[in-house]
């Protein structure tokens, strides 16, 4: 069986992401074993904006910062996708980080 490319691997944890939950690059670079990845996760985000099934928007940088935005065409959809799911964004900032962060290794055990 052929090894999953890195990309994918980032997509089958994003997938997982429940509504009204966001988690960053590096817990989810840590989360397929490849801790010091953030960036390339960021990568990853960036291809999947075609991907219907993957919620990029749930993905920010560490601080809960919206720092992708810029990937969904308007700047303010993002925001409005977490919005409409629960989760206060002001200033392109997810407001209550830890209680809106979900961590992919305590799920993925």
């Amino acid at each position: 069986m052929e090894e999953k490319n890195f990309f994918e691997r980032v997509y089958e944890v994003v997938r997982q992401i429940p509504k009204g939950k966001v988690t960053s690059y590096g817990a989810i670079a840590k989360s397929v074993g490849a801790a010091k990845s953030a960036r390339m996760v960021g990568y990853a985000m960036n291809s999947a904006k075609d991907l219907d099934d993957v919620p990029a928007h749930r993905v920010v940088n560490r601080n809960g910062l919206l720092t992708g935005k810029s990937h969904f065409g308007d700047h303010s959809a993002m925001q409005q996708m977490l919005t409409s799911e629960g989760v206060t964004v002001k200033d392109y900032k997810v407001q209550d980080f830890k209680k809106h962060f979900w961590d992919p290794q305590e799920d993925l055990r």
